[in-house]
């Protein structure tokens, strides 16, 4: 395992960050309790020492399952939740309000049988507050001890920009985490993201990291998948073969294709090298494994020393590239200066 700093702050994490959102729910391919437990100690006899969990995760269940696990490590693991989705049926049990972020951390605190979350992320913006009020709430969170740093998730570049600057103007503590989804199939956020969290030390932690599993190698191209085992990508649903189609594009398969071609090179599973891709990215502290069983989180610490050539990191950035938009096409062509 190798440790990175989160963001500018310093605090260090393991390069690999254990989620934790299926451990205890009640779907057919949840992870039990059990299983968690012992996963959450396999994770940390590695070198994990990040746990990413949500108070709406499982209902709860996830930050209790989680709370349990590290009881005996809580001094090794940097322990990571969010508050902002509904977490009961109250018009005030939801948002960015001071109110719900007070509420949600000290509940989320009593699940997670703790006295401080040490990575608090907002998990979405909120139309209806306005960021001085939910800045504030964070920044008393922190001050009073319940929380030590912040992260978000879900926002807009500008809305991001904007919580950074009332942070500086108001002397707040800032947001050193983002937390986004971020693969070889989903680039998008390097339009704008990289370079603002670059700029202003915000460390990436990409979610999403497999594509939904499309990179886990286990699909083929022509080959649509309909048993229970495909998961989100089995055609059962509208919503599973929507996510279907987004995935089984041209490039998509052409990606499939650069990660298939590395693997075997390096004997490494597919899903190594994605993980491995990600983790040589610069603005990256850490990568979430969404590992459901003990076997796929024994293969995603596979990636856990990968170093990837230069070579090979630029093979896959190119099959991966992004299509040029406006205005970042004008920027780059246009906009360069010298002296």
């Amino acid at each position: 395992m190798q440790y990175r700093r989160l963001g500018d702050s310093g605090l260090i994490v393991s390069d690999l960050c254990l989620g934790t959102m299926i451990f205890g729910d009640q779907g057919a391919r949840a992870t039990s309790e059990a299983e968690a437990i012992t996963m959450i100690e396999r994770f940390i006899d590695a070198g994990g020492t990040f746990i990413d969990t949500a108070d709406v995760y499982a209902g709860g269940r996830s930050e209790e399952i989680t709370g349990k696990a590290i009881r005996e490590h809580r001094e090794d693991v940097v322990l990571a939740t969010k508050v902002r989705f509904p977490t009961n049926q109250g018009k005030n049990d939801m948002g960015l309000s001071r109110h719900h972020i007070m509420k949600g951390v000290h509940e989320s605190l009593k699940r997670l049988a703790t006295d401080v979350i040490d990575v608090l992320y907002v998990h979405c913006w909120d139309p209806f507050t306005p960021l001085e009020e939910t800045m504030r709430a964070l920044d008393d969170l922190v001050r009073e001890g319940s929380v030590r740093y912040l992260g978000v998730s879900n926002f807009k570049a500008w809305q991001l920009m904007k919580a950074l600057a009332i942070s500086d103007t108001r002397n707040y503590v800032k947001f050193v985490a983002g937390q986004y989804q971020y693969s070889l199939v989903q680039r998008d956020i390097e339009y704008e993201f990289t370079d603002l969290c670059f700029s202003e030390g915000v460390g990436i932690i990409p979610w999403g990291p497999l594509g939904g599993g499309f990179l886990s190698g286990k699909y083929t191209r022509g080959q649509r998948p309909t048993d229970s085992s495909a998961g989100r990508l089995a055609t059962a649903t509208s919503e599973q073969a929507e996510f279907w189609n987004k995935r089984a594009t041209e490039r998509n398969w052409q990606i499939i294709d650069a990660v298939g071609a590395v693997a075997e090179v390096r004997g490494a599973s597919y899903a190594q090298i994605a993980l491995a891709w990600l983790r040589a990215q610069p603005t990256v502290s850490s990568v979430i494994l969404g590992a459901r069983t003990m076997e796929q989180l024994e293969d995603n610490l596979g990636a856990a020393d990968m170093e990837l050539s230069q070579a090979e990191i630029d093979q896959l950035d190119r099959v991966s590239e992004l299509p040029a938009l406006y205005p970042y096409v004008m920027i780059d062509t246009y906009g360069k200066r010298s002296l």
